[in-house]
């Protein structure tokens, strides 16, 4: 049987990403409801409003979800909590010290799995108990490590290093993009930019539509000073630009920046000041869907993709 299957309880080694102001719980069950795990995106909720997710979640699907943390924001040990509480089954952490949460979690039967950028980072999540790694390259949309290693190079380095299962991500939204990341050693794959353009989605129906427009080229990771962050070049992503053409430090940064950027663009549609974070794949994602469709399209494509591999001879 498939680790990644095995250790969550699924039938497809397929997890959706944790995207702020896009993993609601009808997103998160409509995943898990396919096939695949669904998680909560916790970074863009308050405390009562994740309980409220959750138990949503509990209402719509009766299969495996989890929660994702990052481990950046103020409120983490109460937001850690309600997991506890909820009685949640898997939690994704990023953005952190996988070192702070994973023994508690794991003391309360809650399955832990830490994202990472790099072979470092990965060992280092290995040695504090996780029980499976995402390895998340370049192409990846939102918060990106600092390393700029892609997905094709980062996937068997890691595979390298560590015992643990590990989840491929990004760049990866279509069944071809699945089968290549299990052939660089990956058990899973974690795919967010193709499940932000679902019907499920919680985003602002601009930020999906835009998302079906992007090309190649039309995304770039930036503000590496704050947190690194792959962004659609809109009018905030060129003011930013702009500011560092003139030589802005990091508190101008965060100051042009300020708060609730993200929630502007993707959750409110703002789509010239607001900060819209999707991956290098957008490219390839030009329909809204159901989530049961694009597990359907994913599926067919993997074994076509499979078979036609087969038939190379060298």
């Amino acid at each position: 049987m498939n680790p990644i299957c095995q250790l969550f309880g699924i039938q497809y080694p397929i997890i959706q990403g944790g995207m702020i102001w896009n993993s609601g719980a009808k997103l998160a069950a409509a995943v898990s409801n396919a096939g695949g795990l669904g998680l909560i995106g916790a970074g863009s909720m308050y405390p009562d409003v994740l309980k409220e997710h959750i138990d949503k979640a509990k209402q719509l699907t009766s299969k495996p979800f989890g929660v994702n943390v990052p481990m950046l924001y103020p409120n983490v040990e109460e937001i850690i909590q309600i997991i506890i509480d909820k009685k949640v089954p898997i939690v994704f952490t990023s953005a952190g010290n996988p070192k702070l949460f994973t023994a508690l979690l794991k003391s309360h039967n809650i399955k832990v799995v830490h994202v990472v950028s790099s072979s470092k980072f990965a060992l280092k999540a290995e040695e504090a108990g996780v029980d499976a790694v995402v390895a998340e390259g370049f192409e990846a949309g939102g918060h990106n490590g600092r390393e700029e290693t892609t997905t094709f190079t980062l996937i068997p380095t890691v595979r390298k290093a560590i015992k643990i299962p590990l989840i491929a991500a990004g760049g990866i939204a279509t069944g071809g993009g699945m089968l290549a990341a299990l052939s660089l050693g990956a058990d899973g794959i974690q795919m967010g930019s193709r499940f932000a353009a679902t019907v499920e989605s919680s985003a602002h129906d601009n930020f999906k539509q835009i998302i079906t427009q992007t090309a190649e080229g039309d995304t770039q990771l930036t503000l590496k000073e704050l947190a690194p962050v792959r962004l659609i070049k809109n009018k905030f992503y060129h003011e930013i630009q702009e500011l560092y053409a003139q030589g802005a430090q990091v508190e101008q940064l965060k100051a042009y920046l300020g708060r609730a950027r993200a929630k502007r663009g993707m959750f409110e549609g703002d789509l010239h000041d607001g900060e819209l974070e999707i991956g290098q794949v957008s490219a390839l994602i030009d329909q809204i869907l159901p989530v049961s469709e694009v597990f359907t399209q994913i599926l067919a494509e993997f074994h076509h993709e499979q078979k036609r591999v087969a038939q190379i001879s060298l």
